[in-house]
């Protein structure tokens, strides 16, 4: 199982805008190959930060989920709402 966390940046007042995408776009993520689940968060300081969650069989099919969302051009879509670009970070599970 493989975690890994987005954080999506937004312009300022364009964290509504970011949630509106990712009404339809979510859906068609938690139905690709591998994917686990997706949640989404929002800031409570700065409703313009928005994080995704999301749970993966295996990192390769999120790679691959990944690759296909950049030719599908939904990362350049994004762009003129985000203020930089998006944090992404893989974790494994420990014990501790």
């Amino acid at each position: 199982m493989e975690t890994v966390t987005l954080l999506f940046k937004c312009q300022p007042g364009k964290g509504a805008d970011l949630l509106t995408a990712f009404t339809t776009a979510l859906a068609d993520t938690r139905a690709f190959d591998g994917c686990v689940s997706v949640q989404t968060y929002v800031d409570s300081d700065n409703p313009d930060n928005v994080m995704l969650v999301e749970e993966w069989e295996s990192r390769s099919q999120q790679e691959s989920y990944l690759g296909w969302r950049v030719e599908s051009g939904m990362i350049e879509m994004l762009a003129p709402i985000l203020a930089e670009p998006f944090e992404m970070h893989y974790f494994e599970s420990h014990p501790a």
